[in-house]
């Protein structure tokens, strides 16, 4: 059961670390060319699609699954695999804490000034906490994949 749970963690770390890359490598620098309007309309829609099933399977089970794994530890595993596996969940933590403490509520801030006719100011008051935000949970989301992937190579 406990390799089938570091399968499922590096399934799901990996997947989730290319999803951030995506948005990190390809969508916020078009976006970055686009008018006001067209970023603010752009990100609402995809603030408001991208907590489907998928996406929350993913977030969910970046986290879950690695925790799960250190937690369920198999007699073969040694203590450098425990450490790797547990800085994997540390990591994806992380990149939770600041997903929710930082990037949802730009998220609500941005749709919440929907009505107030300033795509400009909206932009300005999301697009660089936002982007910045985002590298910083990228990169530990990317870390996660890699501890469970040496972590799994052991």
């Amino acid at each position: 059961m406990s390799e089938d749970l570091e399968v499922l963690a590096l399934v799901c770390t990996g997947l989730y670390a290319g999803y951030m890359l995506a948005f990190q490598s390809g969508v916020m620098p078009s976006l970055r060319e686009v008018d006001d309007a067209s970023f603010t309309l752009v990100m609402r829609t995809v603030n408001r699609r991208v907590p489907g099933p998928v996406f929350l399977l993913l977030f969910l089970g970046s986290l879950a699954f690695p925790a799960a794994s250190f937690f369920v530890v198999p007699e073969a595993r040694d203590g450098s695999e425990t450490a790797l596996v547990g800085a994997a969940a540390g990591c994806a933590l992380v990149g939770h804490l600041i997903t929710a403490g930082g990037n949802v509520p730009l998220n609500n801030a941005l749709e919440n000034s929907r009505h107030r006719g300033d795509e400009r100011a909206a932009r300005g008051a999301f697009e660089g906490r936002w982007n910045t935000l985002h590298g910083v949970r990228t990169l530990f989301a990317v870390a996660a994949f890699v501890l469970m992937a040496v972590a799994l190579a052991q």
